[in-house]
């Protein structure tokens, strides 16, 4: 049984850092390309960053670019979101996303973290 599980979400003022886990089990870590997403109210989920299985592949959506870095630890299955510079319209309800890497049709998603930027 695949399951993704965030971690890290909270209150943070504008300007702050949080750093968002999900940790992977049920799956073979490395063959699968990570994503965190996010969703605000009232809008569509969009892409936020992924990385290759073997680190050697990032994307950041726009918005968050020089500000927020995924990265990924094969020892415990787990994928990271730094998010530095926070500002209000980060906040989001995060989720994590696993796709296979050979068959993106399958993937898996995580119940999501609630982060809020507010002063």
């Amino acid at each position: 049984q695949v399951q993704l599980v965030e971690s890290g979400g909270g209150l943070v003022q504008p300007g702050g850092s949080l750093k968002l886990s999900c940790a992977a089990s049920g799956l073979s870590f490395s063959d699968y390309v990570m994503s965190w997403y996010r969703q605000a109210p009232g809008k569509e989920r969009q892409l936020v960053a992924h990385i290759g299985p073997y680190q050697d592949a990032t994307i950041y959506t726009d918005s968050v670019q020089g500000r927020f870095t995924v990265s990924r630890d094969s020892a415990t299955n787990t994928v990271y979101l730094q998010m530095n510079s926070l500002k209000h319209e980060d906040t989001a309800l995060y989720y994590c996303k696993a796709v296979r890497l050979l068959d993106s049709r399958i993937y898996y998603w995580g119940q999501g973290t609630q982060v809020t930027v507010s002063s």
